[in-house]
């Protein structure tokens, strides 16, 4: 294959070239070698990427004893956990596509031969496996690793507690004290969100496409076994370097559909549907809701894991991790297992290789008894949601709700109303204009979906919405409606007290208005003025498509 990098600094008319690496302390040894980028989504935004820098220079020393030359660089990662809530959560979204695209100018400008890309919090992970499909040189992926529960009289807690903590407290059912004691232990250390929220599912996932080390997903981000993770996903990329493996040969649509099982056997975010649908589009694969519900009704759903569920990521790492779950799929005949990995073997010789431990354990069932029989990221469609709307089903007891539109233009509102105690049991809360285009940038609605649940409505009202929720969402939630309401999508038209279904055995969304009424009010609809005229959010709402596409951005919208 092409060494890309001799571009750069083979011949007399480079010369400068080299001036300038060795002004960074290279000699003629290390330009004599293959380059290879070690990329970090580091800083001190969130503890889920505080730590990368240290580990990136682990993949770094893996890289250089594997005789290539590592040249480490850093990208942008958004706090979702810090950008909820408020407007700043519109930037997450926009946030996965500059991360993907600042990837690929760095790695072209500088021609480097392969990449190891170390990710932590939710963007971050898809963003930059979104660069190394779009580059196709050889590529590892590593995960910043989970962090650690936080212990308060017993029970372990996550970020999502405390906000479900600030719902309670709102609803009276909760002390200041008590409070401030769930937000001084839910975050212990570093690392990402500690259930199977959207980056513990993405990290899942990495494992189950093949583009991290077998293993890499569930080690926590303080545990000592994360350095050597690292360390090995360097030598691996100098290996595929040598093997010439390249990431287009690895993201098959096979390697695809188990990374949907992947999604729905650990009730994994429905975040997890938006970012493999950008993911595949990165490698000219055609990937459409109707394959993730294809896959979903044959995978069943094994492991209970936060939110929906009772563990962390933390303990699924305790017995055996991502692979165990993976060999309970392939034991069961439901894993592609030819698929072909960064190890340069397939995913069912990796699974092989490995001694699973053997410890009696109530977190992941057997495929034969599985807490439900098919997956948890459950498609929608119908007359409120033409193009599709998506809802997580983990942890959801009831199957189908009808209730009266409660409808608000934004989330600060919908928050405000929940906050005062304004939605009652019975409500379907319809949150819109937070779509890709209309937000812009679909923001998450942790915030008060968490209040709900707080308050104790979470089985009592539902939620509908063109934008989307964090992984740490749980409850009769609907997201990523499409179309949108910027666009005129049939979310624009939902009035106060107007009936809506949700079903998720018929995969049916429905608004009970009829086609004529909607028309007429579709004769009175304008579409707003844009929130945005300037800057990145601004360009985002030009480029994005639908959410049914994955949003993602595109020079011929």
């Amino acid at each position: 294959m092409e060494i890309s990098s001799r571009n750069v600094v083979e011949g007399t008319a480079r010369s400068p070239h080299r001036a300038m690496y060795k002004a960074m302390g290279l000699d003629d040894d290390d330009l004599s070698k293959q380059f290879i980028g070690v990329c970090h989504t580091g800083n001190e935004a969130t503890p889920c990427n505080i730590h990368l820098p240290t580990l990136a220079l682990k993949a770094k020393a893996g890289v250089s004893d594997a005789g290539a030359t590592p040249r480490e660089f850093s990208t942008i990662a958004v706090s979702d956990g810090i950008a909820m809530g408020h407007e700043g959560m519109k930037s997450s979204l926009v946030s996965r596509e500059v991360i993907a695209d600042s990837i690929e100018l760095m790695v072209r400008a500088h021609q480097y031969d392969a990449l190891v890309g170390i990710a932590g919090c939710d963007k971050s992970l898809p963003g930059t496996m979104m660069a190394m499909a779009r580059l196709n040189i050889p590529s590892v992926f590593v995960y910043g690793g989970t962090i650690m529960p936080g212990m308060l009289d017993g029970k372990e807690l996550t970020v999502v507690d405390v906000y479900e903590a600030v719902g309670a407290y709102d609803a009276g059912q909760l002390s200041l004290e008590a409070l401030k004691n769930i937000e001084n232990t839910a975050c212990p250390n570093a690392g990402s969100c500690g259930g199977m929220f959207t980056a513990n599912t993405m990290a899942s996932i990495s494992e189950a496409i093949g583009l991290a080390l077998p293993g890499s997903a569930s080690p926590p981000a303080e545990d000592e076994r994360r350095e050597k993770i690292v360390y090995d996903s360097g030598v691996a990329c100098a290996k595929l370097l040598e093997m010439g493996v390249r990431p287009k040969e690895i993201l098959t649509f096979e390697a695809f559909e188990n990374a949907i099982m992947m999604l729905n056997s650990v009730g994994g975010s429905t975040n997890g549907i938006l970012h493999l649908l950008a993911m595949a589009n990165e490698v000219n694969i055609k990937l459409t809701y109707d394959d993730f519900e294809r896959i979903r009704k044959k995978t069943p759903h094994l492991a209970d894991m936060k939110p929906g569920g009772n563990y962390v990521m933390n303990s699924l790492d305790k017995i055996g991790g991502i692979p165990f779950v993976l060999k309970k799929l392939l034991d069961k005949g439901l894993l592609n297992e030819n698929c072909i990995t960064v190890t340069g073997k397939t995913i069912k010789e990796n699974l092989d290789s490995m001694k699973m431990p053997q410890v009696e354990q109530h977190i992941v069932r057997s495929a034969d008894d599985p807490i439900h029989t098919v997956g948890t990221a459950v498609v929608l469609k119908g007359t409120l949601a033409p193009e599709g709307a998506v809802i997580k089903t983990a942890g959801v007891e009831m199957t189908k709700f009808t209730g009266s539109a409660r409808v608000y233009d934004r989330e600060e509102y919908a928050f405000d109303a929940v906050s005062k105690g304004d939605v009652d049991e019975g409500d379907v809360v319809v949150i819109r204009y937070e779509g890709p285009k209309g937000g812009p940038g679909m923001r998450e609605m942790l915030a008060t979906t968490a209040a709900l649940v707080g308050q104790g409505l979470g089985k009592k009202v539902a939620m509908v919405t063109d934008g989307r929720f964090s992984g740490g969402t749980r409850g009769f939630m609907v997201g990523h409606v499409a179309p949108e309401a910027y666009v005129c999508g049939p979310i624009a038209l939902v009035k106060d007290g107007d009936k809506i279904t949700i079903d998720t055995e018929a995969n049916v969304l429905d608004l009970h208005v009829t086609e004529e009424e909607l028309e007429n009010r579709r004769k009175h609809w304008s579409k707003p003025a844009p929130n945005y005229t300037t800057g990145a959010l601004a360009k985002f709402a030009t480029l994005v498509g639908s959410a049914a596409q994955g949003a993602i951005t595109n020079a011929n919208p």
